[in-house]
C-alpha cells in the first residue's frame, strides 16, 4: 500500500476534481452489474416514479389549486393545504434526484482516488466477514465505499453500518474503521481512546475491569489498555515504548482492537469520505503504525506448548531435515527450547465481556421516578 509518507506519492486531487457525467454513469453500471452498488434497482425505480409523479402531478395540481380558488364559494384553506403538500412532495422529490446523484459521484471520486493511490475501490460488502467486535453486533451488517490496498500488507478503509431492533423501534449504528492484516494471530487486546469518548466508554462492548493494564509513561492519559488475564507480559513486548509513542502521537483518537490476525482502527465518524484531509490523517496513523507491525510477527505464545506439546514439536521440526541410515538426525536439537507455533491459546483469543449496569440502573431508576411522579 502506498502511504503519503513523501507528498508526491499522496494524490488526493481525484476527490476533489471535476468529473465526466458519462464516466460517472459508466462507473455506476460497472458497479450495479457486478452487485458492488449501494443504490439497488428498487431505489432507482422509487427515484424514477418521483420524478414522473412530479411532472404529471405538479401541473394538475397547480390547475386544481387555481381552480379552487377561482371557483365561487372555494376553500382558500383547502388550496393552501394542497399547495404546501405539493410543495413537500417535489423537495422530496428533488432531494431524492440530488442524493442519488452525488452518491454516485462520491462512489466514482472514490474509485479515481483509490487507483491513484495503487489501491482498489469496493462499493458495498454486505456482512463482512472480520472479527472486530463491531462486526458481529445487530442486523442488516453492510460495509460502503471499501479502499483497499495490498503493500506492504493489507489494509482496508471503510464505513459500516448495522441496525439493532428494539421491539417496534430501530436504531443504525455507523461507523468508520481501517482494518490492517497482521502476520500472525494475537491476544485480544482493545485500547479505548480516551479523546473520543463522551459519558464514558464509545465502544459498543465492556470489559471486565480486571482486564485494564496500566503502561508506563503517559500512555494511560490517553487510552485505556485491556488484555486476557495472564497476558499482561505478552502485552508489554508487544507494546514496547517505541509503538506506545506511535499510537499516542498517530492514533489517539481512535480506539484500536487487536483480535486474531488483524488490527481494527475504528472512529464514529466516516473514513471513506471525499475530505482530503481525513485521508491524510488515516493514511499518515497507518504509515506511523505499520512500519512497527513488523516486530509482532516474532511473538509466540507459550501456552500453546502446554495445550499441545506433540503439535508443537512437531511444527517445529523441520520438514525435511537430513537423517543417516539409522533415520536419526545428524545433530542433537536442544531440549525445551522448540518455539510454539503462531497461534493463540483458547484463554487469550477474547476478552471477557462485562454487562453495562449503567444504563439498566439508569432505566430503571426512570421507571421508578415515572411510577412515584404519576401516583402524586
Amino acid at each position: 500500500m502506498t502511504m503519503p509518507q513523501a507528498g508526491p506519492a499522496f494524490d488526493a486531487a481525484p476527490l476533489t476534481d471535476p468529473v465526466d457525467p458519462k464516466a460517472v454513469g459508466a462507473f455506476a453500471a460497472e458497479l450495479r452489474a457486478r452487485g458492488a452498488s449501494e443504490t439497488s434497482v428498487s431505489s432507482i425505480i422509487g427515484i424514477v416514479v418521483l420524478v414522473l409523479m412530479g411532472v404529471i402531478g405538479i401541473p394538475i395540481l397547480v390547475t386544481t389549486i387555481v381552480g379552487m380558488v377561482r371557483t365561487p364559494g372555494g376553500s382558500g384553506a383547502a388550496a393552501i393545504g394542497l399547495l404546501v403538500f405539493g410543495g413537500i412532495a417535489v423537495i422530496g422529490a428533488v432531494s431524492g434526484v440530488i442524493g442519488w446523484r452525488r452518491a454516485r459521484v462520491t462512489r466514482y471520486r472514490l474509485n479515481r482516488f483509490a487507483q491513484a493511490n495503487g489501491m482498489s475501490y469496493e462499493g458495498k460488502v454486505t456482512a463482512p466477514a472480520l472479527p472486530g467486535m463491531i462486526f458481529s453486533l445487530g442486523n442488516a451488517r453492510m460495509s460502503t465505499d471499501l479502499v483497499r490496498g495490498t503493500r506492504p500488507r493489507f489494509v482496508e478503509f471503510g464505513n459500516y453500518q448495522y441496525t439493532v431492533r428494539r421491539g417496534k423501534s430501530s436504531t443504525t449504528y455507523r461507523w468508520g474503521y481501517v482494518a490492517v492484516k497482521l502476520d500472525v494471530p494475537l491476544p485480544n487486546i482493545v485500547l479505548d481512546a480516551k479523546g473520543n469518548n463522551g459519558f464514558g466508554s464509545n465502544l459498543p462492548a465492556s470489559f471486565q475491569k480486571e482486564q485494564r493494564l496500566s503502561l508506563e509513561g503517559d500512555f494511560d492519559q490517553y487510552f485505556t489498555l485491556y488484555c486476557p488475564e495472564g497476558y499482561e507480559r505478552d502485552a508489554l513486548y508487544l507494546f514496547t515504548p517505541d509503538i506506545m509513542a506511535r499510537f499516542i502521537d498517530n492514533a489517539a483518537e481512535l480506539d484500536v482492537e487487536i483480535v486474531d490476525d488483524w488490527v481494527f482502527l475504528y472512529t464514529q465518524r466516516r473514513v471513506s469520505t471525499l475530505d482530503p484531509a481525513t485521508w491524510a490523517w488515516l493514511f499518515g496513523a497507518v504509515g506511523a503504525l505499520i512500519t512497527k507491525f513488523d516486530q509482532w510477527a516474532r511473538w509466540r505464545d507459550e501456552r500453546l506448548l502446554l495445550e499441545n506439546p506433540a503439535g508443537a514439536t512437531a511444527s517445529a521440526a523441520p520438514t525435511a531435515a537430513p537423517q543417516d541410515a539409522t533415520g536419526r538426525l545428524p545433530f542433537a536439537p536442544p531440549a525445551g527450547l522448540l518455539a510454539p507455533p503462531p497461534g493463540v491459546a483458547h484463554e487469550g483469543r477474547r476478552l471477557k465481556r462485562s454487562f453495562p449496569w449503567v444504563p439498566v440502573v439508569f432505566l430503571i431508576g426512570f421507571a421508578v421516578f415515572w411510577f412515584w411522579s404519576r401516583s402524586f
